[in-house]
């Protein structure tokens, strides 16, 4: 690769693992570097704080963080950096990450956040390989023949339908 920027995924609780294990699963697909943490926003801020503020010298280019329930894991991370912040909202057992998807896209202005869909994780790490991707050819290379693969397994699902 051109350049080693690295995703970090980010979630709140154990819990979000099944969900956001379909972020690391793309990255692995697309060979981009990650690591992978558990820090909650509000059981352990002063560590989140600490984490993120190190993130550009571990060479991070984009953060992906999971939450469900009150879901202010991205946008805490948010208010700690300048790098792309890209919001997952956990499905939450009470209002079906209703909740969660509320809670992350309703950012004040001037702290942005990414938001994909709930439980969208692989989407989230779609997403961040696209923003690698402008500095770096060969993620460029690969996400245009993953769309071509995406429209030509679609179009055999219509030879299925004769």
């Amino acid at each position: 690769m051109q350049n080693k920027l690295k995703v970090s995924v980010i979630m709140g609780s154990d819990s979000d693992l099944s969900v956001m294990g379909k972020a690391t699963d793309t990255l692995k697909e697309f060979n981009v570097p990650f690591e992978v943490r558990i820090i909650s926003a509000h059981r352990s801020p002063k560590i989140l704080q600490d984490f993120i503020s190190n993130a550009k010298d571990r060479n991070v280019g984009v953060i992906i963080a999971g939450a469900g329930g009150a879901a202010h894991l991205p946008g805490v991370i948010a208010s700690y950096t300048t790098l792309p912040v890209i919001g997952v909202p956990i499905k939450s057992k009470s209002l079906n990450g209703l909740d969660s998807l509320l809670s992350i896209v309703q950012m004040p202005s001037g702290v942005p956040v990414a938001t994909v869909a709930i439980d969208g994780a692989k989407n989230a790490a779609l997403l961040a390989i696209q923003i690698l991707s402008v500095s770096n050819e060969e993620l460029s290379s690969m996400l245009s023949e993953y769309k071509k693969k995406l429209s030509e397994d679609s179009m055999l699902k219509n030879k299925k339908l004769l």
